[in-house]
């Protein structure tokens, strides 16, 4: 059964007369009131073509949100860079879908960790498989490239870490790589996000 939704108009062709009352109240008169019926738009008919073009031009937003997101937080210097894999050495294995929330580079103000944790079986140092560092943020510069990536180094030094980390955000997005130099190098690919944890908000 077809249903044809009927939208009723109300157009005032004369106005609208509004005379106060001495008890402050306010009589309405319309002289004249005409009912109109608008036909509902018909839906906007788009072809495939059409759909993958607003699907893409939707995904370049939010692309681009975070990457301005990303950049900003670079600049403001609080932000984790949350690793998916991570390559030991120059020439070692890459090692892939590792777990986020113990794979990062997070830096907060002049506060730095640097932490990887590949749950090999062997504890390593943090117990975690792997290494944690902290320590100060040092040195810290950031360049805009000409091709649209920013470049971001600096230096994380304390008693357990002393490291120059240089991270690429690629352009129009917030997927970055970051090299980490102070012993055996590591570099770990991820996603860039701002962050404050409750101690630095």
């Amino acid at each position: 059964m077809k249903k044809t939704a009927l939208i009723l108009g109300v157009m005032f062709t004369l106005g609208l007369n509004a005379v106060a009352q001495s008890n402050d109240e306010v009589d309405i008169e319309t002289s004249d009131v005409k009912l109109e019926v608008i036909t509902p738009a018909e839906p906007v008919q788009e072809t495939e073509q059409e759909i993958k073009e607003r699907e893409k031009k939707f995904r370049e937003l939010q692309d681009h949100v975070a990457y301005v997101k990303a950049y900003n937080s670079l600049r403001r210097g609080y932000f984790v860079l949350v690793s998916e894999d991570i390559q030991i050495g120059s020439t070692g294995y890459r090692h892939y879908g590792i777990s986020q929330n113990y794979n990062f580079i997070l830096v907060q103000g002049e506060d730095g960790i640097i932490q990887f944790a590949l749950n090999t079986g062997y504890p390593g140092s943090n117990g975690l498989g792997g290494w944690t560092g902290k320590g100060k943020v040092r040195h810290s510069k950031i360049k805009y490239m000409d091709n649209g990536d920013v470049f971001m180094q600096f230096d994380v030094v304390g008693s357990s870490v002393n490291a120059t980390v240089d991270i690429i955000l690629f352009k129009e997005t917030n997927r970055a790589v970051a090299h980490v130099n102070g012993g055996t190098p590591i570099t770990v690919y991820g996603e860039l996000l701002p962050y404050r944890d409750k101690e630095h908000r």
